[in-house]
């Protein structure tokens, strides 16, 4: 019986240091994901509070175009009327009383991570 020397394939150690090596690599990795995603939450936090900002501010100057127009904002959680899609699921607005043509700061919070922040809040009649 002749034995055939020409075998190919990977020896145990060289799968042992190609498991060590993506542990390695893992070990490294994991906390850089971990850290992204708390950028990426605060990211669209700042988006958020940043869109109702601006809508708050559109709607204030077409109301005061015309008054059969936009929406009366008469505290903070009215913002969800000047947005197209209402708040953002995953996010609450305070209440808080807003006299017209005042401005306040509104706070709203992101209920996965319970950071706040802050946006320009409008009266308007």
């Amino acid at each position: 019986m002749k034995m055939l020397r020409d075998q190919s394939g990977f020896t145990l150690i060289e799968l042992v240091l190609i498991i060590v090596i993506l542990g390695i690599l893992a070990i490294v990795a994991i906390p850089k994901f971990v850290s992204i995603s708390a950028e990426a939450n605060a990211a669209a936090l700042q988006g958020v509070t940043g869109g109702m900002s601006s809508a708050m501010s559109t709607n204030y100057a077409i109301r005061k175009a015309n008054i059969t127009k936009g929406s009366a904002v008469a505290n903070c959680t009215d913002v969800s009327a000047t947005l197209s899609g209402g708040v953002p699921t995953g996010y609450t607005v305070t209440s808080l009383v807003i006299a017209a043509d005042a401005t306040v700061s509104c706070t709203v919070t992101q209920t996965s991570t319970s950071s706040t922040g802050t946006f320009v809040g409008i009266g308007t009649l």
